[in-house]
């Protein structure tokens, strides 16, 4: 079959390099690719060359009828049409009295992906050419994130939309070696685009960061997203047990065997020890160092709050807040809207717009938090934010001399993030003044954003989970009152 399909390729090219001798209709011998969305035109050429326009042209698919487009008595014929080309296909004409004709589609469709043949007829005789159309979707980032441990590591899951055809899914680590997937699915939705979810168990806990690649087989082309795996994350083995295992089969070794074992890891955890405590004190000393550097400068307070929260992989972030995840879930009802569609996405404005017209009294606060309120300690909690194009995020703090949460927006304070198209700014907002505005540049739109809050320290901050990076802390806050965590899809002008 390869063997026939490889001479069959040689022919065709054979036949267009001596297009002046040869007799039939032509199309390209390369496929059509066009991405998704787009319009896509599909050349057709009688050779010798002659006039068309007296002839029946049909292009259609793997039947005659019903047909893509039909071309008869010098118009187009709507009756054999298929319904789901109606109103998106042309005959392009310019050169039909040469006998060039060509298929213009609009707004290609997944389902458009495939071969098309353009029939030409004249009386008795007839000519047919097949022209191959490749339909390209480039869909979402691959969104990674964790979901617990599993058979003595972590399991990670993949998941990406909007794909077409159905993509590749890689694994890797940050040296660039390929893993192996656990589980990988590929659905499709009612348009017939890919939906992928693929699954991974990291087991060494040294590798640091995976990495999840999402790639179009026909253009080669792929989105990547990655995520970082602290040590404290994964679970830990209890040494006696590999060690019971290997000797209970072997009866009579067993008391020999646990004392030689029991040496050995204890040499094994002293060894560990004073590594961990070599490695400690070096840390401390270049902690040190950069304290002193820097109170020589006037900027210890600056630095200090870089130390604790400075880059999603210092030593620092890890070890100050994601050892205190705070237990919150967020409405995924209302914001897991398909906002690629601009009409479900100006429907979905207008249904936010009429609610907080109707219960003028609520915030519209997109957050639950699954215990009563914070007012002290550190705490952390991710927000996937997605493509949303408007959005505000971060805390806000009831008066300390009120008993109950007051669900009046004026008497609350707010220390928040706030994107509103691709402008994004810090505000702190009481009483309807703002004490606080800072405008932030921000290259590349964060897809999911972790908030750190230290209530002893008077510290909120926002980093990008996915970068890996710093956004912005409110080094200068005071908290006295309750705190809770605050996200809505719209800015603060617009909420309040």
């Amino acid at each position: 079959m390869c063997a026939w399909a490889h001479v069959l390729s040689l022919k065709k090219k054979k036949n267009l390099k001596k297009k002046k001798n040869a007799v039939g209709a032509f199309g390209p011998v390369e496929p059509i690719v066009v991405l998704l969305g787009a319009d896509a035109t599909l050349p057709c050429q009688l050779l010798p060359e002659q006039s068309a326009t007296h002839m029946h042209i049909r292009w259609h698919r793997a039947q005659l009828s019903p047909a893509v487009l039909v071309y008869q008595n010098g118009q187009e014929q709507s009756g054999e049409q298929m319904l789901e080309y109606r109103g998106r296909t042309e005959l392009v004409r310019d050169s039909i009295s040469k006998g060039g004709v060509a298929l213009l589609i609009q707004h290609v469709r997944a389902s458009d992906h495939g071969q098309y043949w353009c029939h030409f007829k004249d009386g008795h005789s007839s000519q047919e050419a097949v022209v191959e159309l490749h339909v390209i979707g480039l869909g979402s980032v691959p969104r990674v994130h964790m979901m617990g441990p599993e058979d003595g590591g972590i399991r990670v899951l993949c998941s990406a939309e909007g794909w077409f055809p159905k993509p590749r899914v890689q694994w890797s680590d940050m040296m660039g070696v390929k893993l192996q997937s656990l589980t990988e699915s590929h659905t499709q939705d009612e348009d017939g685009l890919f939906h992928v979810e693929a699954s991974l168990v990291v087991t060494d806990s040294s590798l640091g960061n995976v990495t999840c690649s999402i790639q179009n087989p026909l253009s080669g082309q792929e989105k990547v997203s990655a995520i970082f795996l602290p040590e404290p994350f994964f679970p830990r083995m209890s040494p006696w047990k590999a060690a019971l295992v290997g000797t209970v089969p072997v009866l009579v070794l067993l008391l020999t065997g646990i004392s030689y074992i029991g040496w050995r890891e204890h040499e094994a955890k002293e060894r560990e020890v004073k590594k961990r405590k070599k490695e400690s004190q070096e840390r401390d000393q270049m902690e040190n160092e950069k304290e002193l550097a820097l109170k020589a400068k006037g900027k210890l307070e600056q630095q200090d709050k870089s130390d604790v929260h400075g880059t999603a992989g210092g030593i620092g972030f890890w070890k100050k807040a994601l050892l205190y995840p705070a237990t919150v879930t967020v409405n995924q009802e209302i914001f897991h809207q398909n906002n690629s569609d601009p009409e479900r996405k100006e429907n979905f404005k207008e249904e936010t717009h009429d609610l907080s017209l109707r219960d003028k009294q609520g915030d519209c606060n997109l957050i639950t938090l699954n215990q009563q309120d914070f007012t002290s300690g550190k705490h952390y909690w991710e927000v996937d934010v997605k493509d949303a194009d408007e959005w505000t995020l971060g805390i806000y703090e009831n008066p300390t001399d009120s008993r109950e949460l007051s669900k009046d927006l004026k008497n609350k304070k707010f220390r928040v993030l706030e994107k509103k198209g691709c402008e994004y700014r810090a505000l702190t907002y009481y009483l309807q003044n703002i004490s606080l505005q800072e405008c932030l540049l921000i290259k590349k739109c964060p897809q999911k954003i972790v908030i750190f809050l230290d209530y002893e320290d008077n510290d909120i901050s926002f980093y990008d989970m996915t970068e890996g990076t710093h956004i912005f802390s409110f080094t200068q806050a005071s908290f006295s009152g309750s705190l809770y965590p605050y996200f809505n899809l719209k800015s603060m002008k617009l909420s309040l």
